[in-house]
């Protein structure tokens, strides 16, 4: 049986197959079917049973890792989306969330010629940085978080928790440096916070939407223009087709707006948000959302997006920033989705982002190999 050496780890709300680039062939054209093997595609039931996918695109992923040959980083990162019906592979985004799980396997796996080690300040584990640099977006991701025993491994034990995920875990702080333009050449790609689409509603009224390039592109319509309000569900919205319908029409004129091309479903994606309603806001939420991705509706933000979300509340003149209450420039930006709630702290210097933060967790589900014959 053909089979490469790999690690299944959980990283924020997805899962992915982690693999050393050293163990894949040079030539790139022979990934797809080694991938697509892997996950269980092309599968026409959409369920992946013959792999490791999980038939949700959150559970249709694959990491490669390598030592970065770059000064301002550690390790290299690319992000892979296995498409499950037909096992081709989409290289045109980040995942926020695996990002979580690229550092602990870093370490885990002896990458770091120069961890960055920060000693514990009290008794405990002690804390590790890793330079990643993501060649999808070609941007820079600091990730932090504790290592303990000797030689240093990975502490995941800990007391976070994360919306979306059963139990706690040690928290990882991911930090994106300088997040905008990604796949074009700015944060704004039209120049404006608000674009009017071709595309209409169901009451015959042109669409308005915010284009944001920033950790992945984004589409950001209000939810109420759709018909759409707080109470509903990404079961709900998934039901109704003629919405879906019109989201992924939305999506694509979008797409063309930015530069991008409509035919990569991965990017842009769609965020409908909402205001918070009053009970929602008397809990401290700014904002509330839901993402769709790859044609299906995120039971979780994906955190490319929480961070593209939370930046665009600070971002004046977008459709967030209007429906935002009360965000603070100087504090986080807290975003209600349908699993929980999630926290993003953004530097701004004038319209451009420095940084944006937020928190993960990240486990390590199985070592070993994977079977890749077709």
């Amino acid at each position: 049986m053909p089979a490469l050496r790999a690690a299944f780890w959980r990283g924020g709300v997805c899962n992915a197959l982690i693999f050393h680039k050293a163990d894949l062939p040079k030539d790139r054209a022979a990934w797809q079917p080694i991938f697509a093997a892997a996950m269980g595609s092309p599968d026409p039931y959409g369920r992946q049973l013959n792999g490791m996918g999980g038939g949700v695109s959150s559970l249709s992923k694959i990491c490669i890792v390598s030592p970065s040959a770059r000064q301002d980083a550690d390790v290299d990162f690319e992000f892979v989306q296995v498409v499950i019906k037909d096992g081709q592979l989409d290289l045109a985004s980040n995942c926020g969330n695996m990002t979580a799980a690229i550092g602990p396997f870093s370490i885990d796996n002896g990458l770091l010629k120069k961890p960055i080690i920060e000693p514990a300040s009290s008794p405990g584990p002690t804390s590790c940085t890793v330079r990643i640099f993501n060649t999808n977006t070609r941007k820079i991701i600091h990730s932090t978080f504790s290592v303990s025993g000797d030689p240093l491994k990975f502490h995941p034990g800990g007391t976070y928790e994360m919306a979306g995920v059963a139990g706690a875990a040690s928290r990882i702080c991911l930090s994106f440096i300088f997040p905008g333009g990604t796949q074009t050449d700015d944060t704004l790609p039209t120049g404006s916070g608000t674009t009017v689409l071709d595309t209409r509603n169901e009451q015959g009224l042109r669409i308005q939407a915010t284009l944001i390039d920033l950790a992945n592109p984004g589409v950001h319509v209000d939810g109420r223009a759709l018909g759409l309000d707080s109470s509903t569900t990404p079961l709900d919205l998934d039901k109704l087709h003629h919405k879906m319908a019109l989201l992924e029409k939305i999506r694509r004129e979008g797409a063309e707006k930015m530069g991008l091309d409509p035919d990569i479903a991965s990017v842009p994606k769609i965020v409908i948000v909402l205001p918070p309603t009053a009970e929602a806001a008397s809990k401290g939420i700014h904002i509330q959302c839901l993402v769709l991705s790859m044609g299906q509706t995120h039971k979780a933000i994906p955190l490319t997006l929480a961070l593209n979300l939370g930046a665009a509340c600070k971002i004046e003149g977008t459709i967030p920033f209007i429906l935002a209450n009360g965000v603070d420039a100087k504090k986080d930006v807290t975003i209600q989705h349908p699993s929980g709630t999630i926290k993003v702290g953004v530097e701004l210097n004038g319209k451009e982002v420095e940084s944006a933060v937020l928190y993960s967790t990240a486990r390590l589900l199985m070592l070993g190999e994977v079977n890749i014959e077709a």
